[in-house]
């Protein structure tokens, strides 16, 4: 047996009355064209048109402009965003990690693409600890660094450099890590990277040597290790005998005749070659600071050269070194 269907009637208002009122008046929204029309009613009841009954469904314009319905949210929320979140004194008391600072709120807003300024711009809420002061989550004993940087420009003594530049990080204030930048022992770090450029593999062969050492000292339960390290300027070999062909260790070579050259020495790590101003003994240099400044006790000493026959009467004797690294 079919669905019977019944269209009822729904009044449309007339033409030229007033409009709907607008969403934030507080008053019902209009409906939609198939409201406005009218509802499909099938044999089991009402189709989905967003009412309970039909005689709902039946009720005049006059009563719906009766009835008085919440204001849009759209508003309300536009003017929540607008209000700051949290108003903030003239003279702001500060608590970073334990260490108490008072300064002005022009202090913290001097540069406005700083965490600091974005903090305390008032579309974020700062919790405050028992006294009222605003509570940083963080180690203060650099703060007041950057704090009299953004009153008056200072810059911290040599030996606060690094770890003021690393709050600055923190607290993203761009014009401190600039004039950071340009002074020691930052500025000499600058050039060193430079040169630690030229060698790709540089900190990953870091991570070797220590993870090496650190086996062979726990294996042998010892408190030191010694590892084989080649550092290498030239990629091309060294000889101590005369060779009057060649004038220079850079000759030319056909593509199509092997790399008689190119081989591994039998050491731990190698580091190079590089083309650079800065010799072997810089390189050497730069990885005895670096695994210094992890903590790592090293000595290193030249324990011969590689011996390698390649072709002829050349050798590879590129230089080798025997690092110690000393746990405890």
């Amino acid at each position: 047996m079919g669905t019977s269907w019944l269209r009822v009637p729904v009044r449309v208002p007339t033409p030229g009355a007033a409009a709907p009122p607008p969403p934030c008046s507080g008053r019902l929204a209009s409906r939609s064209p198939e409201q406005a029309r009218g509802m499909v009613v099938g044999s089991g009841g009402l189709a989905a048109t967003g009412f309970s009954s039909p005689a709902r469904g039946m009720a005049s314009s006059e009563a719906d402009e009766d009835v008085e319905e919440p204001a849009s949210p759209t508003c309300s929320r536009a003017a929540h965003a607008l209000a700051p979140l949290q108003q903030f004194p003239d003279v702001v008391p500060l608590n970073v990690g334990g260490k108490f600072f008072t300064t002005s709120l022009s202090t913290l807003r001097r540069y406005e693409d700083t965490m600091l300024a974005a903090m305390f711009s008032g579309r974020h809420s700062i919790p405050t600890d028992t006294e009222g002061r605003y509570f940083i989550d963080r180690d203060g004993t650099y703060f007041g660094d950057v704090l009299n940087f953004l009153r008056c420009g200072d810059l911290p003594p040599q030996d606060r450099v690094k770890p003021t530049y690393k709050e600055a990080q923190y607290y993203a204030v761009g014009p401190l890590l600039s004039s950071l930048e340009d002074i020691q022992p930052l500025a000499g770090e600058k050039v060193r990277q430079a040169f630690l450029d030229l060698l790709p593999y540089y900190k990953e062969h870091l991570e070797r040597i220590i993870q090496i050492a650190k086996l062979r000292a726990m294996q042998k339960k010892a408190r030191f290790a010694k590892l084989k390290i080649c550092v290498f300027k030239e990629e091309m070999p060294v000889t101590p005998y005369e060779c009057p062909l060649f004038n220079s260790l850079r000759f030319e070579r056909n593509e199509n005749e092997p790399k008689l050259f190119e081989h591994h020495c039998d050491v731990d790590v190698s580091f190079g070659p590089w083309e650079a101003v800065a010799d072997v003994y810089d390189l050497l240099h730069c990885i005895v600071t670096d695994l210094s400044g992890r903590g790592i006790t090293v000595d290193y000493q030249c324990i011969g050269v590689c011996d390698k026959h390649l072709i002829n009467h050349y050798y590879c004797k590129r230089p080798i070194y025997e690092f110690k690294i000393t746990w405890w």
